[in-house]
């Protein structure tokens, strides 16, 4: 079975936490290309993984989740 990557979480914990993308790519020096992926659902290194955690203050859960692919045959 595969899976949908969902950043959804992240998003609202950098809302909660006033983190903002710019503070990201300007402050902690994020790479656009890195913010484009997050934006687009698309994978990202454990290190990225880390590094976000870290800023805000929180697990994995907060910034990604695994959805069940809706096209998946073996669903």
């Amino acid at each position: 079975m595969t899976t949908v990557i969902s950043y959804e979480p992240l998003w609202q914990t950098m809302k909660e936490k006033q983190v903002t993308t710019y503070t990201l790519i300007y402050k902690y020096h994020f790479s656009p290309a890195t913010i484009t992926n997050l934006k687009r659902n698309m994978s990202i290194t454990l290190y990225t993984m880390e590094r976000l955690c870290k800023i805000l203050d929180c697990q994995a859960e907060s910034i990604v989740k695994f959805l069940p692919d809706p096209e998946d045959p073996e669903k």
